[in-house]
């Protein structure tokens, strides 16, 4: 009887193992805007594909703050296709940009933290000049 559930045992893990699921790798998990001027363009884009071989579901994407816009993709994303999470930050902020984006999915890894770093300069000033 031990023999017969070690064998069942053994074939469950065996099946298990074989199952399907999706894998999102990012080509780049942080944007460096770099030096960028007030009320400049903010929207970047991080691309990943599925790597897997089960269709990968973005189930939700968060930002650590309020003036961080992240955008999810629509629908589920197939094996070997790429898509794009379109991040939009408020450049009307002067300072330093330091904001992690959370996104969640059915992957192997179901939770991704994403990063954007860089600073937004005031109009009137260069963006050589160094405060």
């Amino acid at each position: 009887m031990k023999k017969l559930a070690l064998i069942a045992l053994v074939a469950l893990i065996g099946f298990t193992a074989q199952a399907q699921q999706a894998k999102i790798t990012f080509k780049t998990d942080t944007i460096d805007y770099g030096t960028v001027l007030k009320g400049s363009d903010g929207v970047r884009v991080f691309e990943f594909t599925n790597t897997g071989d089960a269709p990968l579901i973005i189930t939700d994407v968060k930002s650590s703050c309020g003036c961080t816009i992240p955008k999810k993709p629509n629908g589920p994303i197939a094996p070997g296709e790429s898509s794009s999470i379109e991040v939009k930050y408020d450049t009307n902020r002067v300072g330093p940009i330091r904001r992690s984006i959370t996104v969640s999915s059915n992957a192997t890894e179901p939770m991704v933290a994403l990063k954007i770093k860089g600073e937004v300069a005031k109009e009137n000033s260069s963006i050589l000049e160094k405060s």
